[in-house]
């Protein structure tokens, strides 16, 4: 994500008119997701659960937004994230791991969904700088088109530390090291809540002669609506939740033995993710740097997100047998692992000026320095003085 978010902007549903053309080959990329999905939709008897529509979107084999060819991140794709507004986020970040590597005496990192391997590659430069490259550094990614992608970046940039890189498709069965994941719960699949009489009504995705759109499918299951049953929510109020990342917690839980996990995501703590007046809940979609909330526009072609609940993954950090050693903002992260420092040796003025904008986005309450957080999980560092939470700790806030 997705720099450009702006809540105040959103509307419920889209005309297409307002978006970029794709072009013909996008087109028929979109159609052709267009017709699994709506197999899925016909299969299920007229109706799909949200996230079952989130998933094939975004994830489909060849076809979906994440698994296709097309660009999606920086100038030319649909948005842009932390690492590719500065290296200066991921050489915070770097000295971070290094701290806790050194610190429990740990040689691993592994990255999750790692874009287009600008953050994979400035981090390694950050560590060799400081004497504390990770003897391997493992990549999750699932899409073979990202894969190569990342594997391009990392040859060009850091070619003699590109030994060092292995891709994986799963996680380990057992793991040692520190675990980097920005972005990636947002863009787990979410299950969509609606209340209508006092009851929570699950809405799913049908296909109504035209485009998809929303159809309720009865009561919500009790699992779903459990974090909801204190809130004091009109009718009509929207929201979403993510078992799913709940479920992946826990796997990081199992396979962690020794290590700390970094997620940076934007989100909230629970209650402000279920505030009374967040009444459409957090659905957020990107085409062509364009924010809006309407998950059924050129499927395949946009990105899909949902804002993160930061309290549910704590609950279920701590299930998995997991400690919460940090909760902060990206700002105060950022600081709090050196940002200032970068622009203290930098005598030229147009460097200056280029560093402090970058600052700027990443730190800012108007841009990412408040809207995105960062949370530390992990096991075997309780006497670790954590660098990035030491400013500003808001665990009790969750």
């Amino acid at each position: 994500m997705k720099s450009i978010e702006d809540e105040s902007g959103r509307g419920a549903g889209s005309s297409l008119e307002q978006f970029p053309l794709p072009s013909d080959e996008a087109q028929h990329h979109s159609e052709a997701l267009i017709e699994v999905i709506r197999d899925a939709i016909d299969t299920a008897g007229g109706v799909i659960g949200f996230d079952r529509y989130m998933q094939l979107a975004l994830y489909a084999p060849g076809l979906g937004y994440y698994s296709g060819g097309s660009r999606k991140f920086g100038a030319e794709g649909d948005f842009v994230t932390a690492p590719e507004i500065s290296p200066l986020f991921s050489q915070c970040l770097a000295r971070q791991c290094a701290q806790a590597m050194q610190a429990a005496k740990l040689d691993q990192l592994l990255e999750f969904g790692a874009g287009a391997g600008t953050m994979a590659a400035d981090m390694l430069l950050q560590l060799e700088s400081m004497q504390a490259l990770p003897k391997t550094y493992l990549i999750i990614e699932l899409s073979a088109e990202l894969r190569q992608r990342q594997l391009e970046t990392l040859t060009r940039k850091v070619p003699h530390l590109l030994e060092r890189v292995q891709w994986i498709e799963h996680l380990p069965d057992s793991f040692s090291g520190v675990v980097v994941a920005n972005e990636v719960v947002d863009a787990m699949p979410v299950r969509r809540l609606r209340r209508q009489a006092g009851r929570w009504l699950e809405q799913g995705v049908c296909w109504d002669g035209r485009r998809f759109a929303w159809q309720e499918m009865g009561e919500a299951q009790s699992g779903l609506s459990e974090a909801l049953e204190e809130l004091d929510a009109n009718e009509g109020y929207r929201t979403e939740v993510c078992p799913l990342a709940r479920d992946w917690i826990m796997e990081l839980g199992d396979m962690l033995q020794k290590g700390l996990i970094l997620l940076i995501d934007y989100g909230y703590s629970s209650r402000e993710y279920y505030h009374p007046e967040r009444r459409a809940g957090t659905l957020m979609c990107h085409y062509r740097h364009r924010a809006h909330d309407d998950p059924f526009v050129y499927p395949g072609l946009q990105d899909i997100t949902a804002h993160v609940d930061f309290t549910a993954l704590a609950e279920a950090a701590l299930d998995a047998g997991l400690s919460v050693y940090g909760y902060t903002s990206q700002a105060m992260f950022l600081f709090g692992n050196g940002l200032e420092s970068a622009m203290v040796d930098v005598d030229e003025p147009e460097t200056q000026y280029r560093l402090a904008q970058q600052v700027k986005h990443l730190t800012l309450p108007t841009e990412m320095g408040e809207r995105f957080k960062v949370m530390a999980l992990g096991t075997g560092l309780a006497e670790v003085e954590l660098m990035g939470f030491a400013l500003n700790d808001m665990r009790g806030k969750l």
